[in-house]
């Protein structure tokens, strides 16, 4: 490189891991801190400079998330789902109405927090708690977004959930956190009738004109959503499927999102195939197939 070059190579240091860590651990209770925190300008870039920091690139990772590292991040995250649930359990608090759209306020910038949450989890391979914390609050959720009676209240608040609820049915949608099928029909009948509504009325608003930033969400989530009904239904037991199906059917002169056709189909399939077989067991056996269940 020639000898102008090496006054530079010379001041060259190998990165000190320590201090590393010392700044991701700092950076990392920013990013998580209360969203009453009067840091909340601060978070967004130190929540970008964790990912980076954990993300493998061209280069390795700045910091490899070890055991310590991922205690504490699971103890942060812990922390802010406390205050997401309290948020949660305060707005629904007929005691604390005079408070009630500043908490909502609040709320918003705390999904923002869980999305990104969601993101780091997801390349630790750590989605369990909060997937489990999520399906226990679900319809408590739903009930806030049901009180909220400001407009754009009702639409912040909606697309902060929606982004959440798609890395948390992606989660369950890939296996990488299982659900009893109890909970996993629950979040379908939860989530499913309140992601189409949104789907809906986000549509609308662009219909009309109202031309806004944040009523863009990215195509590829409402995909993957779509995708993750379809795959978590076809893992429900098949009179569970037909019931969904069966509603799905009934509204789609009303709503066509999320298109749950593969679903159908898959159903019908299963469903003729299993009649089949019960009809060669019947005829082995000397019964009759006059009542079945096809399996999922």
């Amino acid at each position: 490189m020639g000898p102008e070059a090496e006054p530079i190579l010379a001041r060259l240091q190998p990165v000190n891991s320590s201090l590393v860590r010392q700044i991701f651990l700092s950076a990392l209770r920013l990013a998580t801190s209360s969203p009453f925190s009067n840091l909340n300008d601060l978070k967004p870039s130190a929540q970008e400079q964790l990912e980076y920091m954990l993300t493998e690139d061209d280069d390795a990772p700045l910091l490899m998330a070890d055991a310590e590292i991922k205690l504490e991040i699971n103890e942060c995250v812990k922390s802010l789902l406390q205050t997401f649930n309290n948020l949660l359990d305060t707005i629904l608090d007929p005691l604390h109405l005079d408070g009630k759209a500043r908490n909502v306020q609040v709320l918003v910038f705390c999904l923002t927090d869980l999305a990104w949450t969601c993101r780091i989890l997801k390349r630790l391979e750590s989605m369990k708690e909060f997937v489990s914390n999520w399906v226990g609050a679900s319809d408590k959720i739903v009930q806030v977004v049901e009180q909220t009676s400001v407009a754009s209240e009702i639409i912040d608040t909606r697309i902060g959930i929606i982004e959440v609820v798609a890395k948390v049915l992606e989660a369950i949608k890939h296996g990488s956190v299982i659900l009893q099928t109890s909970k996993r029909l629950h979040m379908v009948k939860v989530w499913l009738p309140f992601v189409r509504t949104t789907k809906s009325l986000i549509d609308s608003l662009a219909n009309n004109g109202v031309d806004d930033l944040k009523l863009k969400i990215d195509s590829d989530i409402w995909e993957l959503l779509e995708s993750a009904f379809v795959s978590i239904i076809l893992a429900l037991p098949s009179g569970e499927q037909a019931e969904i199906i069966t509603e799905w059917l009934q509204n789609q002169h009303v709503i066509r999102y999320p298109d749950l056709t593969e679903a159908f189909e898959v159903w019908c399939y299963r469903s003729k195939v299993a009649k089949r077989r019960l009809s060669v067991v019947g005829d082995n056996h000397g019964t009759t197939a006059a009542s079945f269940q096809p399996s999922a």
